[in-house]
């Protein structure tokens, strides 16, 4: 084996590399844990390149195509983290699963959000780990990278094209080839279970099953069954067998909505089916696994609901691997126009109206209200426009009495900072924090927008949480 530094990232199809001749990169630091890693690795056929430090992996990286790291995140000579985003950085299209030595929520969320495809935590089994790897190598047989146009396309049925809308696809895009529990949170309205069927959609599941559970509606005597499923006499009434909601998704996603809806006391024992994975119906005589990947949802901040005590800890770091939080309307009045017109001939087709255009002051109100709705009020108010009028265009006195009468919206007063009474570090972040606020956060675009690269905003968001 030979090895060449590259004085410049390479991406995959740069012909100057040389053929794919190995499979996974493991980067542990471990030499007992490597060689167990690297046995598992060529009994299952992969072949391999395996290294101890940071320095040697980036620069065997930059040497060879391979499709897969399995990356530790504890090396002597730099963070796995750090390390992570390089390789990314490099060539995108990787697929990297991260080994830890512990579960740290905000470590496991860091490494998704920057690109991981799977935090696994020590010790951890030959049949796990070689899962792991096998979703890795199937998701980058199938990869795009994600710098592409492909990254600022609507998934699923979602329409707008504005910065917390761009964050939303790109966490999406991010996680979909994941088996990491996913958290969707929003207000009602906000496009929480079209998101879940986006994920799924995108996934390597997606012929399988996408089973909603209403974790709102589950009582205590109808919790077995609606989830687990009984068998033919198992108790007065049950006539057949019947599927319960984890059975049904076998193959494919469960999705529990409202989970912070669901009791206290069912929480126990939904934990403990995640936990285990597997299904005992009422009446069976014994249980069996199921292999599905688990999409939560909640209309409330699950941080105030655990602190409330309406969801248990142990169940909210289960299920907060990966948060999606969806952004209100009134937080992306530039996705409006394009909201409304899809809507407005979506329905006027669906109504056989003629509506098909809406005036420039029709538009300016619907701009200016703050749609506590969100998006499923929009599209009830473009409805009941097309439902209720004739004519080929949406005038103002179309829209309900509270659209009429929103007054003209104040001039917007901006808080400049004085730059003259600034150090040279409080310009640096304050110039960062704007370039996030004005991205919603996304660490990707606000290093483009500042011209640098992202491990070098990840380095100072990491910096300034210490102190």
């Amino acid at each position: 084996m030979t090895s060449a530094a590259a004085t410049e990232p390479s991406f995959d199809l740069d012909p100057t590399l040389p053929p794919s001749d190995y499979d996974i990169l493991i980067v542990e630091d471990t030499a007992s844990m490597r060689t167990i890693y690297e046995a598992h690795m060529r009994r299952a056929g992969y072949r391999t390149l395996a290294t101890g430090t940071a320095g040697e992996a980036l620069e065997l990286f930059r040497a060879h195509r391979v499709s897969v790291v399995l990356l530790d995140l504890m090396l002597p000579d730099r963070d796995g983290l750090d390390l992570l985003i390089d390789l990314l950085d490099v060539r995108p299209s990787t697929s990297v699963v991260v080994v830890a030595a512990e579960r740290s929520t905000e470590r496991t969320v860091s490494a998704i959000r920057r690109g991981a495809l799977d935090y696994l935590v020590k010790p951890v089994s030959e049949t796990r780990l070689m899962e792991a790897v096998e979703a890795a190598q199937r998701a980058a047989n199938l990869a795009h990278p994600p710098h592409s146009k492909q990254a600022r396309t609507p998934v699923g049925d979602f329409v707008g094209h504005s910065a917390p809308m761009l964050e939303v696809y790109e966490t999406i895009r991010a996680c979909a080839r994941s088996m990491a529990p996913v958290c969707i949170i929003g207000e009602n309205g906000t496009g929480k279970e079209m998101a879940a069927q986006a994920i799924h959609r995108l996934s390597d599941r997606a012929q399988g099953p996408f089973i909603t559970l209403d974790c709102g509606a589950l009582t205590s005597d109808r919790f077995e069954t609606e989830v687990f499923g009984h068998r033919r006499g198992a108790f007065a009434g049950a006539v057949n067998d019947r599927l319960g909601a984890a059975e049904l998704a076998d193959g494919g996603t469960l999705f529990l909505d409202e989970i912070c809806d669901l009791p206290l006391a069912l929480q126990t024992k939904l934990l403990r089916f995640l936990q285990t994975g597997q299904v005992h119906p009422l009446g069976a005589e014994a249980a069996r696994r199921v292999n599905l990947r688990i999409l939560a949802a909640t209309s409330i901040a699950p941080e105030e609901a655990m602190r409330r005590g309406q969801l248990r800890s142990d169940l909210y770091y289960r299920l907060m691997v990966v948060p999606l939080r969806m952004p209100p309307l009134c937080n992306r009045p530039e996705d409006i126009p394009l909201l409304a017109d899809t809507f407005l001939h979506r329905f006027s087709a669906l109504e056989g109206r003629g509506l098909n255009t809406i005036a420039p002051e029709t538009m300016a109100r619907l701009k200016a209200h703050n749609w506590p709705g969100n998006v499923r009020e929009l599209a009830n108010v473009v409805r009941a426009a097309t439902v209720l009028h004739e004519g080929d265009m949406v005038l103002p006195d179309m829209l309900p009495k509270a659209l009429q009468d929103i007054p003209s919206a104040a001039p917007v007063t901006e808080n400049r900072p004085d730059f003259e009474s600034m150090t040279l570090a409080e310009l640096e972040r304050a110039a960062i924090e704007a370039a996030l606020g004005r991205h919603d956060g996304a660490v990707q675009r606000a290093a483009a927008d500042l011209g640098v690269a992202p491990s070098t905003l990840y380095r100072k968001l990491d910096t300034w949480r210490q102190d």
